[in-house]
């Protein structure tokens, strides 16, 4: 795992998008697996200047998105979907038919997730997928837990989980208690993972991911089996800086 300390979230926003912006350049065409919630915001606005210079271009490219909430309508302003369109889809050249996000109405969930799996397949494989951590180690919405799902699926969150995401929310009961996510597979099937993580509650998180060991009470930590992993974190979040 390749480890690249920043003083601050937009240096460390700016490092993951030269990552992101290299695999546009390299493969035009290529499919790029995202992220919500606030760490990759800052990400997302770097590309879309890079965009707006000209310097990147996003008209070949499609995207798959980790997780969304369940149920949740596309149009409410804290799903996944409406998320994606406000912090990158609208400012970059891309085809919104070109950009996938679990359709958190499903009435088949089981359907909606195998679906997506062959999906994400037939377009040949996430090139490179961004990932945050979450405090207790979750990455897209697999929770700690005894056993880890391989596939997308629909799961529960935990209440740590729904807390941190309460301030999204007008209340924390606003908070959708289920997702539909990408499994820990899906995930490890990426060919290039950058994960972010930034603030020092998510040290803890962070210093059993540098650990090399794994843990599924820390689901993040599977990433020390994926042979090509960058981690990007400021000081805070980074137990040896």
């Amino acid at each position: 795992m390749k480890v690249i300390v920043k003083n601050t979230y937009e240096e460390v926003s700016m490092e993951a998008a030269k990552i992101f912006a290299e695999v546009i350049k390299a493969k035009p065409n290529g499919v790029l697996g995202l992220a919500t919630g606030s760490t990759p915001i800052g990400m997302y606005s770097a590309l879309a200047e890079m965009n707006k210079k000209g310097e990147i271009d996003f008209a070949n490219i499609k995207s798959y998105n980790l997780d969304e909430y369940y149920p949740i309508e596309p149009t409410n302003d804290q799903s996944y979907r409406y998320f994606m369109n406000e912090n990158l889809f609208s400012k970059v050249n891309i085809d919104i038919n070109n950009t996938h996000v679990l359709n958190g109405l499903t009435k088949d969930p089981e359907k909606e997730c195998a679906d997506y799996e062959k999906a994400i397949e037939q377009a040949g494989g996430i090139d490179i997928q961004v990932l945050g951590i979450g405090q207790n180690g979750h990455i897209a919405f697999n929770e700690p837990a005894e056993k880890l799902d391989a596939y997308t699926h629909l799961t529960g969150l935990t209440e740590n989980t729904i807390k941190a995401n309460s301030r999204f929310f007008a209340t924390e009961d606003d908070v959708p208690k289920q997702a539909l996510t990408t499994g820990i597979g899906t995930i490890m099937k990426s060919r290039k993972i950058v994960i972010i993580a930034t603030g020092s509650a998510k040290k803890n998180a962070v210093a059993e991911l540098l650990s090399g060991k794994i843990f599924t009470s820390n689901p993040s930590t599977i990433l020390n089996a994926h042979p090509d992993v960058t981690l990007i974190c400021d000081k805070e979040a980074c137990p040896n800086a």
